[in-house]
């Protein structure tokens, strides 16, 4: 099962670091605003002590441990919603499972921020209502589109037609209310849920809020900005964690005794990295499948509450 969790984030918030550090890739940084910039992809492996502990029992010839991937697209400026998104933009963002809101928490004052301040409960929300005008614009259109179709159409056709013409219109009431669409999605019918998914509406996927930390803030000042977001925006599908992007993406450049030494002189006691991968996991409602035997141990994905047999299926 592929599984692709998009990082967005208003320009200047340090996503392509975030994406660097996550994936121990080495995108150029700075220089990622436009929209026609391509985007950065790359596939991490989720740890898992578990399949350490199979693995070591069964000594196989080979550990697969299970996968996602991240994109990192271009900065989402305010305002890009009126005006609408690039195809291209909106087309990455409709098809990830995930999306990863990176936030900057950082001061710098040789990366100005777009606004003058740095303030993470304002960006947040600011990133929040271009996801919402966007699917709002989305709902518009098919409404529109529906609207066109129906005098044309008889029959099962037309009760179809007019049953998805009813959630659109609900779906508008709720944009309209400046409530994200996951935040309802458990009241909708099964069925319309799996129609709306063919849409890619944004504010229906699952969504990380990660606060980009500086150097300082690391420690007590982070863990109360995390607290302070949880109390705030914690909702359906949502999680919300921080790390520093550009001490995560130094840790990584290190061979493993320099990287702990770099570490203890900072005071921190573990990588935000492994955390980070396992909530994204987590929010897309997955979970590994382990297989054992002499020629491998591997971790299949699955979606939570899969039956067995069907999750054999999978294999």
């Amino acid at each position: 099962m592929s599984t692709t969790l998009v990082i967005i984030g208003l320009p200047s918030a340090g996503k392509t670091t975030v994406f660097n550090a996550i994936t121990h890739a080495e995108a150029s940084t700075g220089t990622f605003g436009a929209e026609a910039n391509e985007p950065n992809l790359a596939t991490v492996k989720v740890p898992d002590a578990r399949l350490e502990i199979l693995t070591e029992m069964f000594q196989p010839q080979r550990k697969v441990p299970a996968d996602v991937q991240y994109l990192d697209v271009a900065g989402i400026a305010k305002g890009i919603a009126e005006k609408g998104m690039s195809g291209a933009l909106l087309g990455h963002l409709s098809q990830a499972d995930a999306l990863v809101h990176v936030v900057r928490a950082f001061e710098n004052a040789n990366v100005p921020h777009a606004e003058g301040s740095v303030d993470p409960g304002r960006d947040i929300e600011t990133l929040d209502l271009e996801l919402l005008f966007s699917d709002l614009a989305a709902v518009d259109k098919r409404i529109q589109r529906i609207a066109a179709q129906l005098p044309k159409l008889h029959g099962r056709e037309r009760e179809a037609t007019e049953r998805e013409g009813r959630v659109m219109a609900h779906l508008k009431e709720v944009l309209e209310a400046n409530t994200p669409l996951r935040e309802i999605l458990s009241d909708l019918d099964p069925d319309d849920v799996k129609t709306l998914r063919g849409f890619g509406f944004l504010t229906a996927k699952p969504l990380l809020i990660l606060l980009n930390l500086g150097e300082n803030q690391l420690g007590a000042a982070g863990d109360a900005l995390v607290v302070e977001a949880r109390s705030r925006y914690s909702r359906p599908q949502v999680a919300i964690d921080a790390l520093s992007g550009q001490i995560e993406m130094e840790i990584g450049r290190l061979s493993g005794d320099d990287s702990q030494v770099f570490m203890d002189d900072l005071g921190i006691k573990e990588s935000s990295l492994d955390r980070v991968i396992q909530l994204s996991f987590d929010l897309l409602g997955l979970i590994p499948f382990f297989t054992v035997g002499p020629d491998e141990c591997r971790a299949w994905t699955i979606r939570r509450d899969t039956p067995a047999v069907q999750a054999a299926g999978e294999i």
